[in-house]
């Protein structure tokens, strides 16, 4: 279910009321984990989330208890993103949190770092385990993994794909179709750009990116740049005259309004309006858009395409996560391991994300839920999971560094500075955050 910062900001306010009527619905009238009497145990687990997304684990929740008469389980959801994880830190802190929870990828390094999170590498590869540490998509544990122990698994992850509207794309007299394009490994920069000069002289948006890390660090991989970070974890693309180059480019593209940055889209007006609205040629978004275009009843008209690269040669790119994991102050531990392995496991995970889910599965045996039919070139999403990133763990255990970064980046969106003065400040953000 991976959608965060100012994306699930956004997507949450559209279902806030929704999600409270089912939070007061599921929670369990405390803020403690579970236990157990009467012969039975209750695991609390938490997360946030919309509507729709909430009434589906609620679902799981029910198959899981049909299975386990001896488990209940009980939904703990929280309305906000940032208030969940602040919510989380302080039950933790107290020791009334609950037994297992999501973590954000923008996050999970700084729980990692606060010890309160249970190891889980043995458990992972024991006898009662259904999702072992092998059977995950290799690369999408990030800063859940520290020193050779993991401490949370990715419960399903997103690609960020270019999502194009072959309507508008017309309407620019554009001929060429991009899946088509990477499939003859013929998707360029060159190509992707000329299609977005041609959007732009029609009078109608190029793409639409969101201001945060996948954005900025998978234009720098796309276009040859090498990655931001070193292996010690030090920012080094300040230092790389590739980098500032590439991002130069990019940022000249916004100030020309060729590009926009969706999270500075008027309400009302916010990107997945104008996308539906056949206004923009791309929405640089993940799986869960299948449900903004088939709720406007336009699915025909919308394909994915990997990031373009000079050579038309797929680069990684990155792949947005959400994690799940296991107090290390549960009283249920047993449960909430069956629980925790269950949810992550290949049927976990196919139930979760069958009908036209929101994410892409993380783990071996799933795949086929996105292969069922819609986008056309659906095999994308799950090339680029194999081949993508995720979030940097120097990032994603720094307390606000990525609202800092996002800062420098909008400045040079919005032409206040240039690429290099950017990557100097990352720098420093990152320096003064260690």
């Amino acid at each position: 279910m991976p959608r965060f910062s100012s994306r699930f900001t956004r997507s949450l306010a559209l279902a806030t009321a929704g999600v409270l009527t089912l939070g007061l619905a599921a929670c369990s009238g405390g803020a403690a984990g579970g236990g157990s009497a009467g012969g039975k145990t209750t695991v609390v687990w938490s997360t946030w989330g919309s509507a729709d997304e909430l009434k589906r684990y609620q679902e799981f929740d029910a198959d899981f208890m049909k299975r386990h008469p001896d488990i209940t389980v009980k939904l703990q959801p929280v309305a906000g993103y940032d208030d969940y994880h602040s919510k989380l830190l302080a039950q933790l802190t107290s020791n009334t949190a609950p037994d297992v929870f999501y973590v954000g990828d923008d996050m999970i390094g700084q729980f990692v770092g606060s010890h309160r999170l249970m190891p889980l590498k043995a458990l992972m590869n024991g006898s009662k385990s259904q999702s072992k540490e092998a059977d995950f998509s290799s690369g999408l544990f990030g800063a859940a993994e520290q020193d050779g122990e993991i401490y949370a698994a990715p419960n399903d992850s997103n690609p960020d794909v270019f999502w194009y509207d072959k309507e508008a794309l017309k309407a620019a007299g554009v001929t060429d179709d991009p899946a088509t394009l990477a499939a003859a490994g013929k998707w360029t920069t060159s190509a992707f750009l000329d299609m977005n000069k041609k959007l732009h002289d029609a009078g109608l948006t190029g793409t639409m990116f969101w201001n945060y890390w996948a954005t900025q660090w998978s234009w720098l991989s796309s276009q040859g740049a090498s990655a931001p970070y070193d292996k010690s974890g030090k920012f080094v693309a300040n230092k790389d005259a590739d980098a500032v180059k590439v991002l130069d480019q990019f940022g000249s593209l916004f100030q020309d309004k060729t590009f926009v940055v969706a999270d500075t889209l008027p309400d009302g007006a916010g990107a997945d309006s104008v996308f539906v609205a056949h206004k923009a040629g791309f929405l640089v978004q993940g799986r869960y858009t299948i449900g903004t275009v088939a709720a406007a009843g336009s699915k025909d008209s919308y394909d994915i395409a990997p990031w373009p690269t000079p050579d038309g040669k797929a680069a990684p790119t990155g792949v947005a996560t959400s994690f799940l994991a296991i107090n290390k102050a549960t009283k249920v531990k047993d449960a909430a391991f069956t629980f925790w392995t269950e949810f992550l496991s290949a049927q976990g995970q196919t139930f979760r994300l069958q009908g036209g889910g929101n994410a892409v599965p993380s783990i071996k045996g799933a795949d086929k839920v996105v292969l069922d039919g819609y986008p056309a070139h659906a095999q994308t999403f799950l090339d680029m999971r194999d081949i993508g990133f995720v979030n940097y763990p120097t990032e994603a255990r720094l307390p606000g560094i990525r609202s800092g970064i996002g800062d420098q980046f909008l400045a040079l969106y919005q032409g206040k500075q240039d690429a290099q003065a950017t990557l100097d400040a990352v720098a420093e953000l990152v320096q003064d955050g260690k």
